[in-house]
């Protein structure tokens, strides 16, 4: 199956419409689909696809993310997910329905410069995201590496299938923890998360290039 990948500016038509929705950051005249942004159009048979290359985290429902614990009240945290908008983890969340400021301290729980990962689970123009870290594998980070990539280029770092993000994984012997909003966590032995984050740096300089796996496999045969 070919896949045709190339580098587009706002404006330029990528091929046909598709029925129903169409992808983000594109609009529809007729039966043709055209860009608001710049840049990466993938054609495969009928299925069209487009990646941006710049661009803030824009919040999404049920996106998972990783953010950093910036604020606190009585009853929420206050969480920076890399974007324009303030993200708010509520206590209840956390402490559940019997929660009171009076008994339950915040503090004890997620402090001040905490790294958490998190599901969105509501958003809108009139309120800010609003999280929860009550699904499994949700909650503190205690270890690993932070490293921020382009929050448009992170369908690069995850590839086709996972397919990027497995072979950065398997060649540093690293597990990557991807948030939508473009915040990973690296976790893994102290050479290889050095690999990896070269990796993920690449990717950042180079997500427009169409041998851009070949560079990363490169770069990772090469070692430290």
């Amino acid at each position: 199956m070919t896949v045709v990948r190339s580098k587009v500016l706002p404006g330029d038509c990528i091929g046909e419409a598709p029925p129903g929705p169409i992808p983000a950051n594109t609009y529809k005249i007729g039966n043709k689909l055209y860009t608001l942004k710049i840049g990466l159009a993938e054609v495969e048979e009928k299925e069209v696809k487009f990646i941006p290359l710049a661009g803030p985290y824009i919040p999404r429902i049920n996106d998972f993310v990783i953010g950093t614990v910036i604020d606190l009240n009585a009853f929420t945290w206050d969480v920076d997910i890399n974007s324009l908008y303030t993200a708010h983890l509520p206590s209840q969340d956390v402490f559940g329905r019997n929660f009171s400021p009076t008994s339950h301290s915040l503090s004890e729980q997620f402090k001040v410069g905490d790294m958490l990962t998190a599901k969105i689970v509501a958003y809108d123009r009139t309120r800010d995201p609003l999280l929860t870290v009550r699904e499994p594998g949700l909650g503190k980070v205690v270890r690993g590496e932070p490293v921020v990539l382009s929050p448009s280029k992170v369908p690069r770092l995850i590839g086709k299938k996972g397919s990027m993000a497995k072979i950065i994984e398997s060649k540093s012997k690293t597990k990557l923890i991807i948030g939508q909003n473009g915040v990973i966590i690296v976790q893994g032995p102290p050479d290889g998360i050095v690999l990896a984050i070269k990796a993920i740096h690449l990717i950042e300089e180079k997500a427009h290039v169409a041998s851009l796996t070949n560079m990363i496999n490169e770069l990772l045969s090469k070692g430290v």
